[in-house]
């Protein structure tokens, strides 16, 4: 039994198909660009986006807003750990859900940490905010 399941396996491997986390990174990889921010519910103004890049490898990230961030991100399902490596926030974990959904990328953060939101909302909720991304074409 044990042999027919790593022959299965095997076959699904070799026919092409990527793991689920795999296909999630390569999703997420590349430059992202905010169109949309809040804190605690209120909208963050449009001026302040102009100068903001994210940008996704594998497991590396780096976010460059009034400094830049840089540090390692793991992912499970929709969930995110942030843990800042560089920058303004050095040292800090950060934790956040996410989706991807036509080309958009929403990151919701609990800036405090202390657990993950369990929904894309920021309402009264002075810790948490979120960004909505688009992939960049340049």
């Amino acid at each position: 039994m044990k042999l027919l399941t790593f022959i299965a396996f095997l076959t699904i491997s070799l026919n092409g198909q990527l793991p689920i986390s795999t296909k999630v990174q390569q999703q997420l990889d590349g430059t992202w660009l905010p169109i949309r921010q809040e804190i605690n519910g209120e909208q963050i103004p449009d001026k302040f986006l102009s100068i903001q890049k994210l940008i996704l490898s594998g497991n590396d990230f780096s976010m460059t807003a009034e400094s830049t961030d840089k540090g390692k991100f793991d992912y499970e399902e929709r969930k995110m750990d942030i843990y800042v490596k560089e920058g303004a926030n050095a040292g800090k974990h950060f934790t956040a859900i996410y989706k991807l959904e036509n080309d958009l990328l929403t990151i919701c953060y609990n800036l405090g940490g202390d657990g993950y939101p369990e929904a894309f909302d920021t309402n009264n909720q002075p810790l948490f905010f979120m960004s909505v991304f688009k992939r960049s074409t340049e």
